[in-house]
């Protein structure tokens, strides 16, 4: 679904940039432009990106606890 029709970005392209690095709205809105223009677009942005971060933490917390072994 497109979040940004200024930019032409997608929640898959905020998506993937979280998962290439970004780790804010801030880096997601430097790297693919996100809500520099008209800003409509700034709530699901922003939404996107903690939904996707929250998911990304959980997916490492779950890996994390798995492979622990008490000595």
């Amino acid at each position: 679904m497109y979040v940004c029709l200024c930019q032409g970005v997608t929640d898959g392209q905020i998506r993937d940039a979280i998962y290439e690095g970004c780790c804010s709205y801030r880096d997601v809105r430097e790297t693919l432009g996100v809500g520099k223009q008209c800003g409509k677009c700034a709530c699901l942005a922003k939404q996107v990106v903690r939904d996707t971060i929250g998911e990304a933490q959980s997916q490492a917390a779950a890996n994390f606890s798995g492979n622990f072994v008490a000595a």
